[in-house]
């Protein structure tokens, strides 16, 4: 099982101009959902209650898990071996005491791919993680993130038939 302690390093990541600012309006639908997005552009729901949409603390995990298998996906089809399937489970633990806080992270990574080497596949994810996910490196850094990696159906530490 890989597992990696990443702290968001303060300025990390490349040079590149800057962006604007992200901008979003959400908007209150009742109860506890509110319809959120770029104005004029597409909207989610996000509902405190879980009922019509995600909570917030599951759309921050879902930024998370898109932000770097994005960037996963993108190093592997650099590299000349695409992924055919990629999927991300979270796991945020949380503080018992309010405001239950994310304390720690783990991302559950399963690829599926012909040609996928292990440690590419790793060192993928290692970068996504630690350089390129802008989300990651807007948390708090004191939260530990780890990952774990199946590849082809074989779990870190596993051979593949």
């Amino acid at each position: 099982m890989t597992s990696s302690h990443y702290p968001a390093p303060p300025g990390a990541g490349p040079k590149v101009p800057a962006k604007g600012p992200s901008r979003i309006r959400a908007t209150w639908a009742g109860e506890h959902r509110f319809d959120s997005g770029r104005p004029g552009g597409p909207t989610a729901r996000i509902d405190s209650s879980g009922v019509q949409g995600q909570s917030p603390v599951d759309a921050l995990l879902t930024a998370i898990a898109t932000c770097t298998a994005v960037d996963v996906v993108d190093i592997l089809a650099k590299r000349r071996t695409p992924a055919e399937f990629l999927s991300v489970d979270v796991t945020g633990e949380r503080a018992p005491a309010v405001p239950a806080r994310l304390v720690r992270l783990v991302l559950a990574y399963t690829i599926d791919g012909p040609g996928i080497d292990r440690g590419a596949a790793e060192r993928a994810i290692d970068l996504a993680v630690t350089k390129y996910c802008s989300v990651r490196a807007s948390l708090d850094p004191a939260i530990p993130v780890e990952f774990t990696l199946t590849l082809n159906g074989a779990a870190t530490g596993e051979r593949a038939d």
